[in-house]
Order: C-alpha cells, then sequence, then structure tokens
C-alpha cells in the first residue's frame, strides 16, 4: 500500500497570529504535532495508555521552511507522510497548504520512541509499528 499519508484541518485563530494577523512561525510547529497526534488517533493508537506506561515519542530533529505566511482566519491543510520507519524512530514529512493550494510550510521531523523511566530511546512497541507499517 502507498504512503498515502493523513490530512488535518485547522483555521487560523487570533491567537496564532501575530500583532500583525500574520501566523508566528513557531505555531506551525503546534499545528505539525496536532497532526501526528490526530494521525496517531485515526490508526486507534492510545497515546494515554502508553503514557501510564511510560513510553512515548520525542521530537529529535526538526527542519523547516517557511514559504509564505498564513494569515488570520485562513483554512489551512496539513498533510503528513511517514518517511522513514525505523524500529525505534521515525522520519514524517509534513507541509502546511492554505485554502489556495499555496505551500506555507514544510518540515521534516525525526520523532524517537522513548522509555521516560530511564530517558533513554526504545523500541517502538509492536501494535504502533505495526499501524505505521500499514500506511507506510
Amino acid at each position: 500500500m502507498p504512503n498515502t499519508g493523513q490530512h488535518y484541518s485547522l483555521r487560523v485563530y487570533y491567537e496564532d497570529t501575530d500583532a500583525g494577523g500574520i501566523v508566528y512561525y513557531a505555531n506551525y510547529l503546534k499545528f505539525f504535532e496536532r497532526a501526528r497526534t490526530e494521525w496517531l488517533r485515526e490508526l486507534g493508537i492510545n497515546q494515554q495508555k502508553f503514557l501510564e506506561q511510560k513510553i512515548g515519542f520525542v521530537v529529535r530533529r526538526v527542519e523547516m521552511d517557511n514559504v509564505a505566511s498564513a494569515k488570520l482566519d485562513d483554512l489551512l491543510n496539513v498533510n503528513s507522510t511517514i518517511i522513514t520507519l525505523k524500529r525505534a524512530s521515525l522520519v514524517f514529512h509534513q507541509q502546511i497548504t492554505n485554502q489556495a493550494q499555496q505551500v506555507i510550510c514544510t518540515a521534516t521531523i525525526r520523532v524517537a520512541c522513548v522509555n521516560f523511566q530511564n530517558a533513554k530511546p526504545m523500541a517502538i512497541p509492536e501494535s504502533i509499528l505495526g499501524a505505521f507499517k500499514r500506511v507506510c
């Protein structure tokens, strides 16, 4: 099955913008995070269950390119795909476009699975890894 990715839509609110009504650059990272979280939810992965077991994902690396500006009230779409899946980490390519299909921001984000008890990387639990493999 080809990696079709996930689409997440959101509206730009006043709280997302700077004094000029333009999305503050750091908020794109929040939008990317929300999209990845919603994708996990769509795949049936309950993050709370894993957090109770002291297992979670942490962002290891971000490369982000701000191409254009999103503005107050814009309807944005975040497209997420997995480009690399390893035993203890994965790399997402994410792209934000506006309602006119203009690319606003792109990012490549490496996420690692971590055991929070010892703060060390660990293998992604098989139930999560299997869900990711089905969409890659």
